[in-house]
């Protein structure tokens, strides 16, 4: 989205030298996987079979909190702690995983899960880009 990479834009000089592109399209997708997990495990809560998705439902509240955590210390800025930032993203993507891997399986069934799949998928796959930029 244009409105993130110009915030990250707007910054002062980032002494990381990270890529704003990376860290938009990164913050993005975690928004995105945020609200889809989020309206997912609603999703599951209203189905008649809720009490067998229990597991899947904790996967994507978890993941919620964690995608929110992640994009909160992404976005800090400049002088970005590298060990930390590191292991956010390295959680948030343990977290998509997790709640990937139920919801991949649900996806046939349920739209929402179907949705939350891919998104979960993008921010893994964001959060990993990241990491890669960092060195980790």
């Amino acid at each position: 989205m244009l409105q993130t990479r110009e915030l990250f834009d707007s910054l002062a000089s980032r002494a990381d030298h990270l890529d704003n592109q990376t860290l938009a399209t990164a913050a993005d997708a975690l928004s995105a996987c945020e609200q889809a997990v989020t309206a997912c495990a609603v999703g599951m809560l209203a189905e008649k079979e809720a009490d067998e998705l229990r597991a899947a439902i904790n996967r994507d509240l978890n993941c919620a909190d964690v995608a929110f955590a992640t994009r909160r210390v992404l976005t800090r800025g400049t002088d970005a702690d590298h060990a930390l930032l590191a292991a956010q993203l390295q959680a948030c993507v343990l977290a998509c995983e997790h709640s990937h891997e139920l919801c991949a399986q649900h996806a046939p069934q349920h739209e929402h899960c179907r949705l939350c799949s891919e998104a979960t998928a993008g921010a893994a796959s964001a959060c990993r880009e990241v990491l890669r930029s960092l060195g980790a």
